[in-house]
């Protein structure tokens, strides 16, 4: 089952006040991308055809694409240990689809143990035509402070933020169903719609950690950076698809 919660009104983001010193004002984000990063993304991983995959791919592509259209040049933030190679394999996934995370990776060997973000960062590269990505993982149990903290060190970029809600939704559930699954996600969303950087960024490790939610850090590194840019953001559309009991949220938001 899919559930899906367009927003395709513009918010004005409800944000922290920052000073519009010297320092911030070359602190230009030009659009901000958030994606989950599920496997079945590729094609090439999943067997048969499935409606629920089908919906989850086009949306990640057209979220994918509209920030080609302002940058071609991407920097990620996910979970995960450090990038050490600029091309990678989802072989570890099942089938050995090679990425990119640039043109200058074309010669370079395949590292097998790439991370799953960095993976489908170069996937959606190749498959909406930006030009490089710059993967920036952080792990899962770091603290908002830290996140927010680095966020706001992310700067003169297009952000795609990659991570997934919780898996505790309902009969589908990796695991058992956690009835504080559904409210969780409902706050993210909300927080996607709204461009509610103080939502995100009280969101509580512990409970994200327990709902497997592994976007909560990268979420929080997303509101240090635009509460770090000072200006006021909107949310150009948003939504959230809830297939196979797992969350996956969609967001765009840019500059008001």
């Amino acid at each position: 089952m899919v559930i899906m919660v367009p927003q395709t009104r513009p918010f004005v983001g409800r944000q922290r006040q920052v000073c519009s010193t010297d320092s911030n004002l070359d602190r230009v984000i030009s659009r901000v991308a958030v994606l989950p990063h599920p496997p079945l993304l590729v094609p090439e991983l999943v067997v048969g055809d499935d409606a629920d995959v089908a919906v989850v791919r086009a949306t990640a592509l057209a979220v994918a694409k509209e920030l080609t259209q302002v940058a071609r040049r991407w920097t990620v933030v996910g979970v995960g240990p450090a990038v050490t190679g600029r091309a990678g394999t989802f072989r570890g996934f099942g089938v050995d689809v090679r990425v990119e995370l640039g043109p200058d990776a074309a010669d370079e060997a395949a590292d097998p143990d790439m991370p799953l973000p960095a993976l489908v960062a170069g996937w959606l590269r190749e498959q909406v035509g930006a030009e490089e990505v710059t993967v920036n993982l952080v792990p899962a149990d770091l603290s908002p402070a830290d996140c927010l903290e680095l966020g706001a060190h992310l700067t003169d970029t297009a952000l795609l933020v990659l991570g997934d809600g919780s898996h505790r939704h309902g009969e589908r559930a990796v695991g058992r169903p956690d009835p504080r699954a559904e409210a969780f996600d409902n706050t993210v969303a909300d927080a996607f719609a709204q461009v509610d950087l103080d939502a995100l960024g009280a969101l509580d490790p512990e409970v994200a950690g327990e709902l497997g939610a592994v976007g909560r850090a990268p979420w929080q590194v997303l509101a240090g950076a635009i509460a770090a840019d000072g200006r006021a953001w909107r949310c150009v559309e948003s939504s959230l698809l809830i297939p196979f009991g797992v969350a996956y949220h969609f967001a765009v938001w840019d500059p008001a």
